[in-house]
């Protein structure tokens, strides 16, 4: 019994609190930027709450989509349904569970934000199986992964009109999507490649240094164009600072050849990045 639990854990990826916070971090900077600072608690603990749920949730299917795959790839051969140690129905219970968890979230939302949701997750769904037909599954995970911004201003003002910050902040975040995504798909690229898979890593090919260092580029151009719209104070800019420095970092690993445990560590670092974005635009707008 313990040792399914433990595999269960491992399937919802609850060990591994990485993609939760990259969800997680943009999500609550749009909550305060469309708050105007602090923004409602229980507007924090509902994004903060649905974001876990969706992650696990996007993990399970993912899992199930790829498990013939799983098993021949370096990285995932050892994830629990690759390996057997889980049934696809036992997974299949598992989605379910935690698709239900969701809507209650979603429920305590107005009408605007649970049409996004709808929508959020019809994209967390598709993008698994994107890989098979398209060498650019990771802008589809660049709108998964951005989609919470919208749905923190329907659920704060209840209108569907955005702010010119919300929409600098979503694009921002879905090229910053593409950029950590692209270092981890370097990870798994010769595994793929072998697999018939595509990925933004093997169809930038030679080029994906420089394909990398431009998006990080311009990630960083539209971060501090949402901090001068929004007219953030000097801690924005000192963050802006931090994130650029990470993001010299992790260019100059996917410089490095044949560097897996380099370019894992670089993607994992993105966790910093998103907290120097989150903190750095609440003390901004605070001070």
């Amino acid at each position: 019994m313990i040792a399914k639990l433990v595999a269960i854990l491992q399937l919802t990826r609850l060990d591994l609190p990485v993609g939760s916070l990259l969800l997680m971090w943009p999500t609550i900077t749009a909550l305060w930027i469309v708050s105007e600072g602090i923004p409602p608690y229980d507007l924090l603990l509902l994004f903060i709450v649905g974001t876990v749920l969706m992650r696990s949730a996007g993990c399970v299917i993912n899992d199930i989509a790829d498990r013939n795959f799983d098993a021949h790839v370096k990285r995932t051969f050892k994830r629990p349904l690759a390996d057997g140690r889980l049934s696809v129905w036992t997974a299949l219970i598992v989605f379910a569970v935690l698709a239900a968890l969701s809507l209650l979230v979603v429920l305590q939302l107005n009408l605007k934000t649970q049409l996004l949701a709808i929508a959020g997750f019809g994209i967390a769904v598709l993008y698994p199986f994107m890989k098979r037909v398209t060498m650019l599954p990771q802008l589809v995970l660049g709108l998964a992964f951005s989609w919470g911004i919208p749905m923190t201003s329907t659920a704060t003002l209840d209108s569907w009109g955005f702010s010119p910050a919300i929409y600098l902040l979503f694009v921002a975040n879905f090229c910053w999507i593409v950029v950590y995504d692209t270092i981890y798909a370097m990870v798994d690229r010769d595994d793929d490649i072998k697999l018939n898979l595509g990925s933004t890593a093997i169809l930038a090919g030679h080029q994906v240094v420089v394909v990398v260092g431009g998006l990080m580029v311009l990630t960083l151009g539209i971060w501090l164009t949402m901090g001068i719209v929004l007219k953030l104070t000097v801690s924005f800019y000192v963050a802006s600072l931090i994130i650029a420095v990470l993001f010299g970092y992790q260019w100059n690993e996917l410089r490095k050849p044949d560097n897996r445990q380099g370019w894992f560590v670089a993607f994992k670092s993105n966790i910093w990045v998103g907290t120097a974005l989150m903190i750095g635009t609440a003390l901004g707008l605070a001070s």
